[in-house]
């Protein structure tokens, strides 16, 4: 490698907004062990703050779905060719992709030849799904770090150097928010009951739910005159929230400033979001909540054939047991949200049991040796470059 062992090149891959917040906290952890490091690849905002120049808008890569991807797939391959191109060029110390299984696998592959240290970061959910594909993954990484404490054995019982370096929501700081400093900012009259919406990070999801929403809402108001919805946003999806929600019958508060969102969660008696990390970001600050989803009917079939897990929502998942509603495809309908939405504000005792369900739900995510999970996993990667001769 031409690089220097002092300044190690990391070349780092994040594909939509919350590997982009991942990348953030990972780059902050690796200057702080090794401030030399330096970096290139694609990210997004976030990433840049930290000295990320992306190679190319990181919303180019923002779409999921096995329909929604077909009318892009000309797009996704130049911009893989581009993204391999520029590895071959700089030829990086290690190359880190994070989660975006569908273009960083692809990506991994296509440089296995170069000779560059490879780590995934963020494990594939084969074992929801498809659990055959883990025989595709040999040859793939140098090492892979994971979030979930159970995706270590899995893998590594598939032969895969696998890591758990604990998930990362537990340093997102949406437990540090101040909800009477949000009740304050917008004018919120007593007793306002604040309902946080969460349709998603991806162009692709946001016109599914949206529209659904708005007419939950619709019903909701004849019964709850003082409910204010509040929308935390991505930069990549800011645009189409507020063109979705135009027409909307009860104005939502668009929250764009992510301390603002966690001022939002204090101050919310409910949510309802879809499923995945944003589970576990509700669940850390204590939000009782409705999972929902809906995707292409295509989409849909093909997903039930093959997922292999009792439930899709995270923090159901993580529990063993459904602490909190599923309202998938066709129960993502208006009344049904509407009454889960509900009994989340009225019924005290079941939002409490979610709550103390959380508790047990976290505890379970937190890293080895009481390392925060980005600091673990820059070790992780920094260990691997040393082991190697080449950090």
């Amino acid at each position: 490698m031409a690089q220097q062992n002092s300044s190690p090149l990391i070349w780092i891959l994040a594909g939509e907004a919350s590997g982009d917040v991942l990348g953030a906290r990972l780059m902050q952890a690796l200057k702080a062990q090794n401030p030399h490091i330096r970096f290139a690849g694609i990210g997004g905002a976030r990433m840049s703050e930290n000295g990320l120049s992306s190679l190319f808008p990181m919303r180019d890569l923002a779409v999921m779905g096995l329909v929604e991807i077909l009318p892009r797939l000309r797009a996704l391959s130049a911009r893989l060719d581009q993204a391999v191109e520029n590895i071959r060029a700089l030829r990086p110390d290690i190359v880190v992709t994070i989660d975006s299984p569908g273009f960083a696998l692809r990506l991994l592959k296509r440089i296995a030849n170069l000779g560059v240290l490879r780590v995934h970061y963020v494990a594939p959910q084969v074992w929801a799904w498809r659990q055959k594909r883990v025989k595709e993954f040999p040859g793939l990484w140098d090492e892979l770090l994971c979030l979930l404490p159970f995706e270590e054995a899995f893998f590594t019982k598939h032969g895969l150097h696998t890591r758990f370096v604990g998930h990362p929501v537990l340093q997102s700081g949406a437990q540090q928010g101040d909800g009477a400093r949000f009740r304050k900012q917008h004018g919120l009259r007593e007793g306002a009951r604040v309902l946080v919406l969460m349709p998603g990070s991806r162009r692709s999801e946001v016109p599914r739910l949206l529209p659904v929403f708005g007419r939950m809402l619709s019903l909701l108001s004849q019964t709850m005159p003082d409910l204010v919805p509040v929308i935390p946003v991505s930069a990549v999806v800011k645009d189409a929230i507020i063109q979705g929600t135009a027409k909307w019958p009860v104005k939502p508060l668009i929250v764009t400033d992510i301390h603002e969102k966690h001022d939002a969660f204090a101050a919310a008696g409910a949510a309802l979001t879809k499923s995945g990390t944003s589970t576990l970001e509700l669940a850390l600050a204590g939000v009782p909540m409705a999972v929902t989803y809906r995707v292409n009917p295509v989409t849909a079939f093909m997903a039930r054939r093959l997922i292999r897990v009792p439930h899709v929502a995270m923090v159901n998942l993580l529990a063993g047991k459904a602490i909190v509603p599923e309202l998938l495809q066709e129960q993502c309908n208006p009344s049904t949200l509407a009454r889960a939405v509900s009994i989340l504000f009225d019924k005290s005792g079941v939002a409490e049991r979610q709550k103390q369900a959380f508790k047990t739900v976290l505890n379970g995510l937190k890293g080895p040796d009481g390392k925060q999970p980005a600091e673990a996993a820059a070790t992780a990667i920094l260990a691997l470059l040393k082991k190697n001769n080449r950090g």
